[in-house]
């Protein structure tokens, strides 16, 4: 096994799934970059990164698109644009990507959270989705969503995000990803 002070969480440091992925990376010894930016309200500040607003620009996208990917509409607000950016920070700093939601019946991971699985996909990351309503990690190949055993964190960087609205089976979802390949 690997020293876990050699592997790099990269995440928002939201509430709910992302801040219980940085708890765990710091539980485990894991260093940290939490991309936000200027007035973004986030729980975890270890690791900080704030990013500039050309930055945020660099990573732009059509909401129009995202909302046509993802079967559902996006507000027009700048928070939302903001976040959508951060997330793919996140995903792009990554060379796998965990995620921790619901899936819907049509592949797709319920709210914001689903840009990143989406963008993960679309940059052909490695991609493991916990489904709280279903109790199973998924792994995505080829098009679609698979159940699959419980992974491991085997890239020394890392992306783990997520739902605000955690379950205990989420919870303990990311618990066990950190004991299974850390602990």
């Amino acid at each position: 096994m690997s020293n876990a002070s050699e592997y790099t969480l990269f995440s928002g440091g939201a509430q709910g799934a992302e801040a219980e992925f940085g708890r765990q990376a710091e539980k485990y010894g894991l260093q940290e970059i939490t991309y936000t930016f200027e007035g973004h309200k986030i729980d975890r500040t270890r690791g900080v990164r704030v990013l500039t607003s050309e930055e945020l620009s660099r990573k732009d996208v059509s909401l129009s698109y995202v909302s046509k990917l993802l079967n559902r509409n996006f507000s027009n607000g700048p928070q939302i644009r903001m976040v959508l950016r951060t997330i793919m920070h996140q995903v792009d700093a990554g060379l796998e990507v965990f995620v921790v939601g619901v899936i819907h019946d049509d592949g797709t991971v319920k709210g914001g959270t689903g840009w990143g699985a989406e963008f993960a996909k679309i940059c052909n990351k490695p991609l493991f989705v916990f489904c709280q309503e279903k109790a199973q990690w998924f792994a995505f190949k080829g098009l679609k969503h698979h159940p699959i055993e419980a992974p491991t964190i085997t890239q020394k960087h890392f992306t783990g995000t997520g739902t605000r609205f955690l379950e205990d089976s989420g919870r303990a979802a990311i618990a066990d990803l950190f004991a299974r390949s850390f602990g």
